[in-house]
């Protein structure tokens, strides 16, 4: 069943007309086809799995944390949009998440959660726990039992375990007894960690996660991206040193790539901009090309642009998963997930500067994607070649519904609050 064509919320028309592309009941039309689609991922055993290429869940790949928070966080989102049945979808998810028995994801042992439940000894990481704090501040915002709690839980973990107040950063891998820590540091799990603490800053009202979310946006790109042409650096030794040549034998790897990402520029882009519209809200944004905090637009609009000069496919069409620091591409493959952040930074660029050149690339790129990854199955193709054809190099199934549904929905929304503190009004 699909949400209702009324939103709850302040929409942005004018921004939406001026884009063109999908119309209101188009994007909120796909939201419900995602999620109903995404169903299929329910594991009976707890928590959710992966789904595979037809849409059925493959029990081969377990029941990752990234999958079963994501999830829970989608289906908060349907919740709030009025779907039948999200709620406990979201209560099952929570279930899951605090579940300590065997099988369970949290670990009452040693704490923190199991990168899978399946796999309790592996090590743990900061990637994972981000999305139990935005898993949390979601089921927060939709008014479900026990999500507050998880969110608080989550909070006081990455506090203790993760957070690097010196670095002004979180740190990377735990082993699972929180003993050993890994000296990687990586940008992937601060990004997502910044999105975390903004959904977090918006379900608690606590500035102080809005704040951490800027010290690492600072670090990794004002600091990092803006000495290498908004090309985002992506690994770090324990000192943060810079490990530019790191996997470069294994350069497709999913969550550690070798070189630059240029999906990560673009979601980085649209993060910038939801954190300088927090501080905005919170009146405390210096206005001005001057004020104190102008870089995060200066730096929005900077990776927006890097990454499609580096990485959009001037023959084919479509966004390159990795490029060299030079900007040459590696894995020339074309991922779901890159051209959603893509299109969602293009919709928040045009509304904050109006300029048409963002309203085009919105277009532009809604083609590819309508083209490419939808195709009649459930979800989107993850992946493809250069040439359009499904491909999995990197990425086999489709477990990823979130980066599509946020996509559906970013441009119907304001920019702050986040999702679903936005969507609960």
């Amino acid at each position: 069943m699909s949400p209702s064509t009324e939103l709850p919320v302040h929409l942005v028309p004018a921004s939406l007309a001026g884009l063109g592309g999908p119309d209101r009941p188009w994007l909120l039309g796909e939201a419900g086809r995602l999620l109903e689609d995404a169903t299929a991922s329910r594991a009976q055993e707890g928590g959710f799995g992966w789904l595979d290429a037809d849409g059925r869940r493959d029990p081969a790949h377990g029941r990752p944390l990234w999958i079963t928070t994501r999830m829970t966080h989608c289906f908060a989102l349907g919740h709030l949009l009025g779907r039948p049945g999200d709620g406990e979808l979201v209560d099952h998810g929570l279930a899951a998440l605090t579940d300590t028995r065997p099988g369970g994801h949290r670990d009452g042992e040693h704490g923190g959660w199991f990168t899978d439940p399946d796999d309790p000894d592996a090590p743990k990481g900061a990637y994972g726990h981000a999305f139990v704090i935005l898993a949390g501040a979601s089921a927060t915002a939709a008014g479900r039992a026990g999500g507050r709690e998880l969110l608080s839980d989550a909070l006081e973990v990455s506090e203790r375990r993760f957070w690097d107040d010196e670095a002004g950063a979180v740190v990377e891998e735990w082993d699972r007894t929180f003993t050993a820590l890994d000296p990687y540091r990586g940008a992937n799990a601060n990004m997502h960690t910044t999105e975390a603490y903004l959904a977090a800053a918006d379900a608690t009202g606590d500035r102080l996660w809005r704040d951490r979310a800027l010290r690492i946006a600072t670090r990794i790109i004002d600091t990092g991206a803006r000495a290498r042409a908004w090309r985002v650096p992506e690994h770090f030794a324990a000192d943060w040193t810079e490990q530019p040549d790191y996997n470069r034998d294994a350069p497709a790897h999913p969550f550690r790539p070798y070189g630059a990402t240029p999906g990560h520029g673009l979601e980085w882009a649209r993060l910038l901009l939801h954190l300088e519209a927090s501080l905005a809200a919170d009146g405390i944004l210096d206005a001005g090309p001057s004020g104190a905090h102008a870089w995060l637009r200066e730096a929005a609009v900077g990776l927006f642009d890097r990454a499609l000069a580096d990485g959009w496919d001037r023959e084919h069409g479509g966004i390159c998963y990795t490029t060299d620091w030079d900007g040459t591409p590696v894995v020339a493959q074309h991922f779901h997930w890159v051209t959603c952040e893509g299109i969602a930074t293009a919709a928040l660029l045009y509304r904050v500067t109006g300029e048409p050149r963002f309203a085009q690339w919105y277009r532009q790129m809604w083609e590819y994607a309508q083209a490419h990854f939808l195709d009649g199955r459930p979800g989107w193709q993850m992946e493809v070649d250069p040439d359009g054809a499904p491909s999995a190099v990197t990425w086999d199934g489709r477990p990823d519904t979130y980066h599509a549904l946020q996509l559906c929905l970013i441009p119907l929304l304001p920019l702050t609050p986040v999702f679903a503190s936005a969507l609960a009004g």
